[in-house]
C-alpha cells in the first residue's frame, strides 16, 4: 500500500496525477470521463492518483495565462462519486486559500485515511480571502486534528536555485507533519540534484531521516503548452526550450528527455539512498499529450522492474 511505503520511506513510488474534469458538465459527462480515466490506469500498476486542487493564478504573475482559468471539481468529490472503479489510494490537493477552517476539516476528519492522503497547497498570492487559511493554519488545523491521514507536501527544486533553503523548507514541513513530498513539474535535472544533495546532507549531519520526494514528469506536445509550463513555474533551460520548439517531434523529444531525467536522478539518489518516486501527470487535455503521459509512465515503471 503507498500509506506503508510511506511510512517505510520507500524509493520507487510511482503515482500518476490528474485534474478533475471542469465544473458545468452533466453527471453523464463526468461518469464518461471518469470511465476513461478509469480504464486507462486500471492495469498500470500505479501506487496512487493524485488529484489536483486548480486555483486561479493570475496574481502571482502579471504574464498573460496561455489556457484560460476553468473551475474543475472538487477531488475529493470527484474521486468518491465517480473513481471507486479505480481502486487505488487517492491523493487529493487542498490550496488552503480557497478553504475556511470548517471547510478544511470537514475534509481532513471526513475521508476514509486508509483510503486518502492530501497535500496542502499555500495559496497563489500573499493576499487571500477573509476566512480563508494560509497554509501555516492549515498545517496547524491538521496536527490538531484526530485525523490520520497521511500529509504530504511541495518542493520546488527551481526555487532552491534562487534561495538555497529549499530544504529547510522540506524539513520545517516534515516537522509540521508532512511525510512525503511532491515536486513541481522537472525539467531542470541540475536543480533537482543540487537540491537533493542539500536535502541529503541536511538529513545526514542532523540525523534527521528522509522522507521520500516523488518527482513529477510532465510531457510536452506543443509550444503553447511549453509556455504555460513556463506560466505554472516550471524551470526549462534556454537549451532545452531551444531544442524543443525545434524539434520535429516535441512530444516524443520531451517523453525522452523526461525518461532520461528520471534515469539520471534515480541513480544520483540511490548511490546516497534518497528515497525517490515520480509523479507523472499531463498538464494539457489533448488525446495524444494524455497518451504520452502514459508511454512515460510505462518506461518509468520499467526502469524499476514493474
Amino acid at each position: 500500500m503507498l500509506i506503508n511505503k510511506i511510512n517505510n520511506r520507500d524509493s520507487g513510488i510511482v503515482v500518476y496525477g490528474i485534474t478533475p474534469p471542469k465544473t458545468g458538465n452533466s453527471p453523464e459527462k463526468l461518469q464518461d470521463i471518469a470511465n476513461l480515466q478509469i480504464e486507462r490506469l486500471r492495469d498500470q500498476n500505479i501506487d496512487g492518483l493524485i488529484l489536483y486542487d486548480i486555483q486561479d493564478e493570475a496574481e502571482r504573475t502579471s504574464d498573460a495565462r496561455p489556457f484560460p482559468f476553468i473551475e474543475t471539481l472538487d477531488g475529493y468529490h470527484y474521486s468518491e462519486t465517480y473513481l471507486k472503479g479505480l481502486d487505488v489510494p487517492k491523493i487529493v490537493y487542498r490550496a488552503s486559500g480557497k478553504y475556511t477552517q470548517t471547510e478544511l476539516a470537514g475534509f481532513v476528519n471526513g475521508a476514509p485515511a486508509d483510503e486518502y492522503l492530501t497535500v496542502f497547497v499555500g495559496a497563489a498570492s500573499t493576499t487571500a480571502d477573509a476566512g480563508h487559511l494560509s497554509l501555516k493554519q492549515a498545517y496547524e488545523l491538521k496536527a490538531n486534528s484526530a485525523s490520520h491521514m497521511l500529509l504530504g507536501g511541495v518542493t520546488i527544486p527551481e526555487r532552491h536555485q534562487a534561495k538555497g533553503d529549499e530544504q529547510q523548507r522540506v524539513f520545517q514541513k516534515m516537522a509540521q507533519g508532512c511525510s512525503f513530498f511532491v515536486s513541481q513539474g522537472v525539467y531542470d535535472v541540475n536543480a533537482s540534484k543540487n537540491f537533493l544533495s542539500d536535502y541529503y546532507y541536511h538529513g545526514l549531519e542532523n540525523n534527521l531521516p528522509l522522507a521520500p520526494v516523488l518527482l513529477t514528469l510532465t510531457p510536452c506536445g506543443s509550444a503553447k503548452t511549453l509556455s504555460f509550463m513556463k506560466w505554472l513555474g516550471i524551470s526549462i533551460p534556454r537549451w532545452l526550450e531551444n531544442d524543443l520548439i525545434h524539434s520535429q517531434d516535441i512530444l516524443q523529444k520531451s517523453i525522452d528527455f523526461s525518461e532520461q531525467s528520471w534515469l539520471e536522478l534515480k541513480e544520483f539518489a540511490d548511490e546516497k539512498g534518497i528515497p525517490l518516486g515520480c509523479n507523472i501527470e499531463s498538464v494539457a487535455i489533448r488525446k495524444v499529450e494524455v497518451d504520452a503521459s502514459i508511454e512515460l509512465l510505462n518506461r518509468i515503471q520499467a526502469s524499476l522492474n514493474r
